[in-house]
């Protein structure tokens, strides 16, 4: 059984280790390649886009691929989008494995928001940390009133504020890693994706230590009439079924 994951996230690492170790299955990891010298996950990998849901409908019968299985960031729609139509076009089946989205708690102060262009219009402090993605900071490239604070593994692209400093990391960090660069950095604002998962949890925790205001940019929701997974498990018992 042939399986494409398409990945990049913790749960798709997790789940492509499952699958490699199973004789009875050949998985194709596929990453975006946004990221430089990523460390590859078990099995084959395959890195760069397809084209679209034209190309990944082609890739998906030139290599007869028997499974989808989309593990891609909560918020990569585009790819979300291209997978549900290239499956439909193939018969191919496929599954959505997102983990569950964070949820707020006692002395959190969360301020929800739709889009990042919402969360650039609503940010209530002056020193504020970005931990949206280097690759989403256009929306708060006017800003120059504000001073940026911003992580990533890889420099950020341009447009980005002109009050911005980066520092360049790679997590996972802890709640004590979080809560010295805040305090470090004086920062007054959170703004976050709502990845979900322990992962990258700790700044909701350094940020709620310090009393700070949280603006949370809302996940997209999963696409209609797909299955959808919440764990590694739950995927790898889908899996089950279809083979």
């Amino acid at each position: 059984m042939r399986v494409l994951l398409l990945g990049g996230t913790g749960e798709a690492r997790a789940l492509a280790g499952r699958l490699a170790a199973d004789p009875s299955r050949e998985v194709i990891s596929s990453l975006a390649g946004r990221t430089a010298a990523p460390e590859p996950p078990p099995g084959r990998v395959r890195v760069g886009g397809f084209g679209g849901p034209d190309g990944l409908t082609a890739w998906l019968r030139a290599e007869r691929v028997d499974a989808v299985i989309d593990a891609t960031h909560p918020f990569a729609a585009l790819m979300t989008a291209s997978a549900v139509v290239a499956a439909g076009r193939t018969g191919v089946p496929l599954l959505v494995l997102r983990r569950p989205g964070w949820t707020p708690r006692e002395g959190d102060d969360w301020r929800r928001v739709p889009s990042l262009r919402a969360a650039a219009a609503n940010l209530p402090g002056e020193r504020v940390f970005l931990t949206t993605g280097r690759k989403n900071l256009a929306a708060f490239a006017g800003d120059a009133r504000r001073w940026f604070l911003v992580r990533s593994v890889d420099p950020p692209e341009p447009p980005v504020p002109p009050r911005m400093e980066t520092v360049l990391a790679r997590g996972p960090f802890t709640v004590e890693d979080e809560l010295e660069l805040m305090r470090g950095h004086a920062v007054d604002t959170l703004v976050t994706k709502d990845s979900g998962g322990a992962m990258t949890a700790a700044k909701l925790t350094a940020a709620r230590t310090l009393g700070l205001p949280v603006v949370m940019v809302d996940r997209p929701p999963a696409p209609e009439g797909v299955p959808v997974a919440g764990s590694v498990e739950e995927a790898v018992d889908w899996l089950a079924g279809h083979g």
